[in-house]
């Protein structure tokens, strides 16, 4: 579902809603070249730039962002990363963005990539990754004012783009206007379709240099400008100022390796130090981790964190990993015996895309009775949390070295020394991000509340004729059926959640923990496999995990050059993408990838 499109019999497509067509007669691809792509100097400008920042008023049909990212892939000196951040309250159905682009075949393969993520997009923010994550959409649905009333970047060009002022005011009044210009810097380049002469004192009134252009027929001239105000501008939005150069990481599992990977792509030159002597050796060597947004009656700020960090990670795994070995796309069954878990108030088709009621027939696949209270989401599934470390860490620019146990940071000029307990150096960087689970906590003198979390999962190899359900199942628990183990299939469940434990070592009293766990979960599969926990055929799995005392990640600048990205608890595979791209974007000037709300939720400054 979506916003309705009405497609005219010569293929024009129109709005019921604003009474107006999306695009010109001369056809969209044609007007987003010549409109907006050349109406602010692309791709000539952005040639040899390490990033570069389009801010979109109207996705509409989403050519603009599609002509945009052509031009970007056929381009030989395009900048290293491109960000599109679009408004739009009223999203239309993937099959339009399909449909809209199939009359051009350049952009054909590309609308299907895109219309693939194009699901779930409740109001709030969404970041949709292409092109190994070098290429990024931020979709803002919200109304236009909303949607910039924080300027969290500066844009280096702007597309206006939107249905006829009279049709559509909001979008060009001028309380919209000044909005646009607090995401500008001097020089950032703005064009328009429109030649509306109030909207072309408004932009003048901003701060705008504004120009007539030829346009594209049936329109006369089209509109061009560049923000250059004749009065100092106090409130400057960020400016991406930060210079890549040297990064440490400590820590080499999902959240260092994260962060590696969104800082490497954007030009430092990062080394992973761990003190282990292999990748993901701590908590994220758990091996196969559970990938589902948490569910709540009022959709609380977890809830919404969740899906946001869902959606990347998925989107992560496609890209870099394949589906079978280590991970799969399953969707995931929630059941909570004894609780009804109600959706969200309110909650219609675009939240259902995300979780709904569970019909009869996957409650019967787990072994559930048809008035069991389930629910069903949709965007999730099962991965191997080291693989998805290995991608990252394998990621151009980035460099680990196990065996480094960093005990102190020391400030030196305008660098971070990191020294082992001996007092050798390790390492020395301009940047050092703090990732090292629990450990982070002794390298910060305790100036963050962080806490050790003992987990212990219980796990076998599948046996032949075991009749298990075809997708996890988590509540008061969870339970992996079918994930690929030392080569072999395996069931894992679990897990423990032990706050201030920091042993490792396995105990038989948390497998009978995790076995009554799955007994008030899926009773059926629970009597099935209670064999292999008598026999001792079931294996353990221990990890710590660190963890925050309101259960969200920090993230952020603790002080100059020094950043954490820490506190995943159980949701590293939830969380770690979605924090490292919240730091790379601060420290860049970058869209977040994220509401601002939801952002500083995660920042090292929130209170409690």
């Amino acid at each position: 579902m979506g916003e309705p499109v009405e497609w005219l019999p010569d293929g024009t497509p129109r709005s019921p809603r604003f009474h107006d067509i999306y695009r010109s007669s001369s056809g969209g691809l044609e007007q987003a070249r010549h409109v907006f792509l050349a109406g602010c100097g692309l791709p000539q400008a952005w040639a040899g730039q390490p990033r570069w920042r389009i801010l979109e008023t109207g996705f509409g049909l989403g050519l603009n962002f599609l002509a945009a990212w052509r031009a970007w892939k056929d381009d030989p000196a395009r900048p290293r990363m491109l960000h599109y951040f679009a408004v739009e309250a009223w999203p239309v159905a993937a099959a339009d963005l399909v449909r809209a682009a199939g009359a051009h075949p350049e952009l054909a393969p590309l609308a299907e990539q895109f219309a693939a993520w194009w699901i779930g997009l409740a109001p709030g923010v969404h970041r949709l990754s292409f092109e190994e994550g070098r290429v990024l959409l931020t979709l803002a649905v919200r109304d236009v004012k909303d949607a910039l009333h924080d300027p969290s970047f500066s844009a280096d060009s702007v597309f206006l783009d939107g249905f006829d002022p009279q049709r559509n005011p909001a979008m060009w009044e001028a309380h919209t206007l000044k909005a646009v210009a607090r995401h500008c810097r001097r020089g950032t380049t703005l064009a328009t379709w429109t030649v509306a002469g109030e909207v072309r004192r408004d932009l003048a009134q901003c701060g705008f240099v504004v120009d007539k252009a030829d346009g594209l027929a049936p329109k006369r001239h089209c509109l061009r400008a560049v923000f250059e105000p004749a009065w100092e501008v106090r409130r400057q939005p960020p400016d991406g100022t930060t210079a890549p150069a040297r990064c440490v990481i400590v820590g080499a599992g999902l959240a260092g390796a994260a962060a590696a990977a969104s800082l490497a792509r954007r030009g430092w030159q990062v080394t992973a130090l761990d003190q282990a002597s292999t990748p993901a050796a701590g908590a994220s060597a758990l091996p196969a981790g559970l990938l589902a947004p948490h569910h709540s009656s009022d959709d609380t700020l977890l809830s919404r964190l969740s899906r946001s960090g869902v959606r990347i990670t998925l989107q992560y795994a496609r890209e870099f990993l394949p589906e079978g070995d280590d991970w799969r796309f399953t969707g995931v069954l929630e059941h909570r015996p004894g609780t009804v878990l109600h959706l969200p108030a309110g909650a219609g088709e675009v939240a259902r895309a995300w979780t709904r009621d569970a019909d009869a027939a996957r409650k019967a696949q787990a072994g559930l009775a048809a008035e069991e209270p389930a629910a069903w989401h949709e965007l999730a599934g099962w991965i191997r949390p080291a693989a998805l470390v290995r991608a990252w860490l394998a990621e151009q620019g980035v460099a680990w070295r196990g065996g480094a146990s960093v005990a102190r940071l020391a400030r030196h000029g305008h660098a971070w020394r990191l020294l082992d307990r001996h007092g050798a150096l390790l390492a020395e960087a301009e940047l050092v991000v703090l990732a090292a689970a629990h450990g982070t906590a002794a390298l910060l003198d305790g100036r963050l509340p962080l806490h050790p979390v003992r987990g212990q999962v219980s796990w076998a190899f599948q046996r032949p004729g075991q009749p298990l359900p075809p997708f996890p199942v988590n509540g008061h628990g969870h339970f992996i059926p079918q994930a690929m183990v030392e080569g072999a299939t395996a069931w894992l469940c679990g897990s423990t959640y032990e706050r201030g434990d920091a042993d490792r070592s396995p105990r038989d009293a948390d497998h009978q923990a995790n076995l009554a766990k799955l007994g008030a979960l899926l009773p059926q599969v629970a009597e099935q496999l209670a064999p292999a926990f008598r026999d001792g055929s079931v294996q353990a799995w221990t990890g710590v995990r660190c963890a925050s005392a309101d259960r969200r990640p920090y993230v952020g600048e603790i002080e100059a050059g020094l950043w954490v990205s820490t506190a995943m608890g159980s949701r590293g595979l939830t969380f770690a993408a979605l924090c490292g791209e919240l730091l790379a974007a601060r420290l860049h000037g970058e869209p977040l990838p994220l509401e601002p709300r939801l952002a500083a939720a995660l920042d090292t400054a929130r209170s409690g």
